[in-house]
């Protein structure tokens, strides 16, 4: 018997429809990623190289990620999904010629995964908007659960079909493959009617300035104590999460001498890690209190890092990477579900694209942060006679990929700091109950308008 999260199928139609497409096209497109990651080791040896691609994805979004929220808010969410899922394969099909005509160069790479980024982003703003318009309030949280299985179900079968056919067919039959699952998507989404957001909600959005169009996510933000403490907890966390997930690639390749097939089973590990948190929260529905599931997910997450940072054998890897992703859909969809149940819907596209826009500036400075850091610091610190192998060389050794081993572990320790953190300040603590449901604020209004 398969367990599936409960749904009331007949209410979420259209949800479960696009999600269905999503996991199909996030499995090629996760293909295309890993072979492209492993194109570029070869090339390089350099974890700056891997590094650049998340600061080529993420730093442009800063730029433009406030537009999108405004034209998720105005324009119809089918046609901006659509239009972002159009680009971003268009940008995968050029890197796809320019590899088989042999002008493919890593600075092609990073223009193209920048432009992708940010139509991808106005495609995944619209769609996380419209999910609490096509699903109960109650299941917030198993949705937000299933959109995460999306990510994680990709990692679980890209890096072993990768690995299976891309020596088989190469770089240019597995982008080959992601057009195809692209087009598998689009085909499931394009006859559907996709839920819109109520306009008499905007009621003088035409009288607004373009400056305050744009800044109505952090004013938002800003007027609300306990959306502002769940940021900065984020942010925090996020600056740690990314520095680190920036690494593990390199230091698992730096540590087992440019074994693809270890990195692959590793990233697997995590992809089921992720499938188990996410099935068992849609089944379970997760903590009453949803602000629980996100400090509790990032003291595992982090305890979970730091095992991945001492282990130097692939068994030990393998299985914190898989606890450390249990942990993720825990952490994620209960920050969602808050911020679903708490944001109008009118207003959520401005609104996540400004919380969107303070993560993508944490993760670009992370990311740009993280190659320089095990390149030029820790990685020739724990070398042999290096000024840090007198203390760590013992716990990590002195072999390539010590440093960014000891990289990891710190950033693990900081996450499950700001976990343990969250309890100790009673804004974040008790964001759910000081911060009343945006459908509350509205019925009571309706209330008072009735009774004068």
């Amino acid at each position: 018997m398969v367990l599936v999260p409960y749904f009331p199928i007949f209410a979420v139609r259209t949800f479960m429809i696009i999600w269905c497409g999503q996991i199909v096209s996030a499995i090629g497109s996760a293909m295309t990623r890993f072979a492209l990651t492993i194109w570029v080791w070869q090339l390089t040896e350099e974890a700056t190289s891997i590094a650049l691609f998340s600061f080529f994805y993420q730093f442009p979004l800063v730029f433009v990620s406030l537009f999108a929220g405004v034209l998720v808010d105005r324009y119809n969410r089918k046609y901006l999904i659509i239009l972002g899922d159009t680009i971003a394969i268009l940008c995968t099909i050029i890197i796809g010629l320019l590899y088989s005509t042999n002008n493919l160069l890593i600075w092609h790479l990073y223009c193209l995964i920048a432009i992708s980024g940010c139509f991808g982003h106005i495609q995944n703003l619209a769609y996380e908007a419209s999910i609490p318009l096509m699903v109960p309030k109650q299941h917030y949280t198993r949705a937000s659960s299933m959109s995460s299985l999306v990510t994680h179900a990709s990692t679980i079968i890209a890096p072993a079909l990768a690995g299976i056919f891309y020596p088989i067919i190469g770089l240019v039959g597995i982008i080959v493959v992601d057009v195809v699952s692209f087009a598998v998507a689009v085909g499931m989404f394009i006859f559907l009617q996709l839920p819109q957001p109520p306009r008499i909600e905007i009621t003088n959005y035409e009288s607004e300035t373009i400056s305050q169009k744009l800044t109505l996510g952090f004013r938002y933000i800003l007027s609300r104590p306990g959306l502002l403490a769940m940021t900065i907890a984020f942010s925090c966390f996020w600056f740690a999460y990314q520095l680190g997930e920036t690494l593990y690639q390199p230091m698992i390749l730096a540590r087992t001498d440019g074994n693809t097939q270890v990195l692959g089973v590793v990233m697997t590990a995590a992809g089921v890690g992720g499938v188990m948190g996410g099935l068992f929260l849609g089944i379970s529905g997760g903590f009453k209190h949803r602000v629980h599931g996100m400090l509790v997910g990032f003291i595992g997450n982090g305890l979970s890092r730091a095992v991945f940072a001492l282990g130097q054998i692939p068994l030990v890897w393998i299985g914190s990477q898989f606890c450390s992703s249990v942990n993720l859909p825990l952490l994620f969809s209960s920050s969602s579900a808050i911020w679903y149940a708490k944001v109008a819907p009118s207003v959520q596209g401005r609104v996540f694209a400004s919380d969107h826009t303070i993560g993508m500036i944490i993760g670009t400075v992370a990311s740009l942060t993280a190659g320089p850091l095990a390149d030029k610091v820790f990685e020739p610190a724990m070398k042999p006679g290096g000024f840090l192998t007198s203390v760590f060389s013992p716990i990590f050794g002195t072999g390539a990929g010590s440093g960014m081993a000891l990289l990891y572990l710190i950033t693990s320790f900081f996450i499950v700091l700001v976990g343990l953190g969250g309890y100790i300040f009673p804004t974040l603590r008790n964001v759910e109950i000081a911060l009343p449901d945006h459908d509350a604020i509205v019925t009571h209004a309706s209330s008072a308008t009735d009774k004068e």
